[in-house]
């Protein structure tokens, strides 16, 4: 299986060094806020350990989760040169840790001054905004049952781990959060993911813990596209 890589392994060790210079180190506990939807964009925040969540909360008061972050991503990124730029999400620790909180600023500068870290840069975003664009797609058109297996298989590609039973899916979650991936119910979850279990297509583990025993049964049932492994992310 293709390692996902992080921010930090997809642009150069001279420009890392350089945003942790800038940077300013936080421990953070649980449940903490690194920003909110519609504050001011300000800062971006470099994850050194623990988990980030980022999350979205709907009209009706419905949060779908859109991501969670680990060590070496960045996160709070909504825009650059340009003013009154607004977080268009809501980021908190899901796990205790350290983040560098950079200023927004400051980045731009660095770009600015050094051509090869805005190639870097930029092409990092590109995978970025490739990867949602994909996600968006399997969620939007292949209905409720394409919007779990596609998720489970980016879960695979994002944060999985082979062993000899299949492809253990190294993130805690219950199926409530499981299903604010998804925008659906708990009860839809909980329903599929027993189907799939009858199939003995996933195994689900002490705490929240998914083993996915066959993977090919969840691409070929949605007619996956097979995406690079490094679009194919959450």
């Amino acid at each position: 299986m293709t390692k996902n890589l992080t921010f930090i392994e997809q642009v150069s060790l001279d420009f890392v060094n350089v945003l942790e210079t800038c940077g300013t180190k936080k421990c953070m506990l649980p449940g903490a806020v690194l920003f909110l939807d519609g504050d001011r964009a300000d800062h971006l925040f470099l994850i050194e350990s623990g988990q980030v969540k980022i999350t979205k909360t709907t009209l009706d008061g419905k949060e779908l989760t859109l991501q969670v972050f680990g060590p070496g991503e960045l996160v709070g990124l909504s825009g650059l040169f340009e003013d009154n730029v607004s977080y268009t999400s809501t980021g908190s620790m899901q796990e205790a840790g350290t983040v560098s909180v950079i200023m927004r600023s400051s980045l731009e500068k660095i770009l600015i001054q050094n051509g090869q870290f805005c190639v870097d840069f930029m092409r990092w975003m590109a995978v970025m905004n490739r990867r949602m664009q994909s996600k968006f797609r399997d969620l939007l058109l292949n209905g409720k049952i394409g919007a779990l297996y596609s998720t489970l298989i980016r879960m695979c590609n994002t944060y999985g781990e082979e062993n000899e039973n299949g492809i253990l899916i190294n993130l805690s979650m219950t199926n409530k959060d499981l299903a604010q991936f998804i925008g659906l119910t708990r009860e839809s979850v909980n329903r599929m993911l027993s189907e799939l279990k009858k199939l003995n297509v996933v195994d689900l583990l002490p705490q929240g813990h998914i083993l996915i025993k066959d993977l090919d049964y969840l691409k070929e049932t949605i007619n996956c596209d097979d995406c690079p492994p490094d679009i194919c992310q959450m």
